[in-house]
């Protein structure tokens, strides 16, 4: 190779690096969409006060969760209005969220699945939504349409 030829190799080579470096660097530094697995800390609809702590988990890109720590006096209740295998079963480790998965279009919403209302034994179908940078979870239980249930605002214990 000539003097010449080198020199333009350099050339092109240089900027095409420093191209690569800085594309490198920044993927790096790129944070994945936020998760809803974790702790959250449910708050009661009526008394505004902190219900439980639900622990969710990610199972293969199957979200669930479970009531890690009930919250109220009543820590020995039972889910005595249940109508499924969980009837008269302790609430403390009982599984209240199934099946809810990240939807393919908006990375903040979970969507497809159900949640048990322990409180009337009602299973709804379910959503959630991550806000306030993943420090809020809007869950939302439905019959039919999203617009026809209610929200809760869950709050991250870690």
């Amino acid at each position: 190779m000539t003097n010449t030829l080198r020199s333009r190799a350099r050339l092109v080579a240089a900027p095409l690096a420093a191209a690569a470096l800085a594309f490198a660097a920044v993927a790096a530094t790129a944070q994945p969409a936020a998760s809803p697995v974790g702790l959250w800390k449910n708050i009661d609809d009526e008394t505004k006060q902190p219900k439980a702590l639900i622990r969710i988990v990610d199972n293969n890109g199957v979200l669930s969760g479970k009531i890690e720590k009930i919250l109220t006096e009543k820590t020995d209740a039972v889910c005595d209005k249940c109508t499924d295998a969980r009837k008269d079963k302790p609430v403390l480790g009982m599984t209240i969220l199934e099946g809810l998965k990240r939807n393919a279009t908006e990375a903040d919403l979970f969507d497809g699945g159900h949640i048990l209302d322990p409180n009337n034994g009602k299973v709804y179908r379910s959503q959630m939504r991550l806000s306030d940078g993943g420090r809020k979870l809007d869950v939302r239980g439905y019959i039919g349409l999203p617009l026809l249930g209610r929200t809760q605002t869950w709050l991250r214990e870690e």
